[in-house]
């Protein structure tokens, strides 16, 4: 499959969302320790980061880490954040020759100290840089960015900064950890199982879904382009008609 004769170049989404599961499943099937499925899944990182830009998708948000990831097993949890240290330090040379903008959401705080300085010395590296916005998911959960964003907003009221009847869409979005990138056009799972997982509950409101039974460590550029073919195939409505939607064409 190549690009050319598959995709429409002028009808790509602007921000891709990807939980990336199986990786645990992976190593699994073939006699591994768990770890090893998620050494072999930032591969596939790399090559659908590689491959969104060559699209010019101008944002691309992965699922790394969840609220609820910290209730696997320590010595797990622990080879994730190494993991994630010796793969930001790798990366950072390819980040900056590519022009990827790393963003991160999620409660950054609780994060071990070598990670988080890691992370934040990645962070600020490329914040110059003007390409595509990779954001990293780290300690995040839908539910508890709202959370969050509402005892903000509690606060701002309270103190007479906000007033109630002046909290709207806008508000809201800008006290979320995702404040800064656009609601998200297409969600993308691997690993078989369809559900949202807690992830961007806010942002994926109108976002188109797919489900695919490959699991992570084998989703590859020909399974990624073929999902956004099928995302070319859509009608997005946005709560309107057929016929209001070709008129507006």
């Amino acid at each position: 499959m190549s690009q050319n004769n598959t995709l429409n170049l002028n009808i790509l989404p602007q921000h891709i969302a990807i939980i990336m599961d199986g990786n645990g499943r992976w190593a699994k099937k073939r006699g591994k320790k768990r770890v090893f499925g998620h050494h072999e899944g930032v591969k596939t990182v790399r090559e659908i980061v590689e491959n969104s830009v060559k699209l010019n998708i101008k944002y691309l948000s992965l699922y790394t880490f969840s609220t609820e990831n910290w209730n696997r097993p320590k010595e797990e949890v622990d080879a994730l954040m190494d993991l994630l240290v010796q793969t930001l330090n790798e990366q950072i040379a390819d980040l900056m020759k590519q022009n990827i903008r790393l963003n991160a959401i999620g409660n950054l705080s609780r994060l071990p100290a070598y990670t988080y300085q890691t992370l934040q010395d990645v962070l600020q590296k490329t914040a110059g840089n003007s390409g595509m916005m990779l954001s990293i998911a780290l300690n995040y959960g839908g539910r508890d960015e709202i959370i969050q964003m509402t005892k903000k907003l509690a606060k701002k009221v309270k103190n007479n900064i906000i007033l109630p009847e002046n909290i709207d869409e806008n508000k809201i979005n800008l006290h979320l950890y995702s404040h800064n990138l656009p609601d998200v056009d297409f969600l993308i799972r691997t690993g078989g199982e369809k559900r949202i997982s807690n992830f961007l509950l806010w942002k994926i409101a109108y976002a188109e879904l797919y489900f695919t039974d490959v699991l992570w460590p084998d989703f590859n550029k020909q399974h990624y382009y073929e999902a956004l073919a099928d995302y070319q195939k859509r009608e997005r409505r946005f709560g309107k008609t057929s016929e209001q939607i070709n008129d507006e064409v």
